[in-house]
């Protein structure tokens, strides 16, 4: 068994996929590196050693008990988990098996299933019976970018923040009900006065999305209890508008239509932080 154990124990995610060599597996570590997190691979005995992350060798095809027996070695802050164990039928959902275990030993324990069968009836069917109600597991698909993967797993693993940031320039504050602008070396505070009640209830939404999933559309349903009269799109632009322009009146910049908040036509809006000058 090789590893590296010089991370925390709360950057350490273990992988457990049948085919940790291929190319997808290979981005998902690298991203995991990048991110700072250190994975650790469960792998069959004869495979050959991952050109990227640890080392975990196994006897046989008994994913289940090496999973078991490392989690409690190296005690992860995540878990990355295939569905798949090979072509055969009987292994066609060997990882909800692996799933369940680790749900009855530790149910809260961050799970993250890498999966073809991250929705739809296939998903729902493999799923029933394993989970219990309050079970931190969550699928993503196998076509996902390595990026997103890493980010639901980080979102996972890690509480919201106190405080949302948007970009380097602002802070929302749900408990004070207050923007911040940040300026400055010192990385000064200043608050947004001219964003408050329903605009502050506008950017939340936003902001809140955004950290949820960074390019997130909030649809408009989500954003029309923060408007007023018949014409609600129309009342929402006319917010949307005054909260842009209170933001970049407080980094001394004039917002653009696709700068910080991107009307997408008929669908809803997206949040974006400002890019560099």
């Amino acid at each position: 068994m090789t590893h590296n154990s010089r991370q925390a124990p709360g950057r350490r995610i273990l992988i457990v996929d049948d085919e940790p060599d291929t190319a997808l597996i290979q981005s998902v570590l690298r991203a995991l590196h990048v991110d700072g997190f250190e994975p650790i691979v469960v792998r069959p005995e004869g495979s050959g050693p991952a050109s990227v992350g640890a080392e975990i060798p196994v006897t046989g095809d008994d994913f289940e008990s090496e999973t078991l027996f490392a989690i409690a070695e190296h005690r992860p802050a995540g878990v990355i988990l295939d569905v798949r164990f090979g072509e055969h039928r009987d292994d066609l959902f060997k990882g909800l098996n692996i799933l369940g275990k680790i749900v009855e030993r530790d149910p809260e324990l961050p799970v993250l299933m890498f999966t073809q069968y991250a929705r739809g009836p296939a998903r729902d069917a493999a799923v029933a019976g394993t989970l219990r109600h309050d079970a931190r597991v969550d699928f993503v698909d196998k076509l996902a970018s390595p990026e997103e993967v890493v980010l639901r797993l980080r979102r996972m693993i890690g509480a919201a923040p106190e405080r949302i940031p948007i970009g380097q320039e602002f802070l929302v504050d749900p408990d004070s009900e207050v923007v911040f602008a940040i300026s400055g070396e010192q990385q000064t505070e200043a608050p947004i006065p001219d964003i408050q009640g329903m605009k502050f209830g506008i950017l939340l939404e936003l902001a809140s999305a955004f950290y949820r999933s960074p390019g997130e559309l909030v649809p408009f349903s989500r954003l029309e209890r923060f408007s007023e009269g018949e014409d609600s799109r129309a009342s929402l632009r006319v917010r949307i508008r005054e909260i842009k322009n209170a933001m970049g009146d407080s980094v001394g910049r004039r917002l653009g239509p696709n700068d910080l908040i991107i009307n997408v036509r008929n669908r809803g809006y997206r949040l974006t932080p400002l890019r560099p000058e």
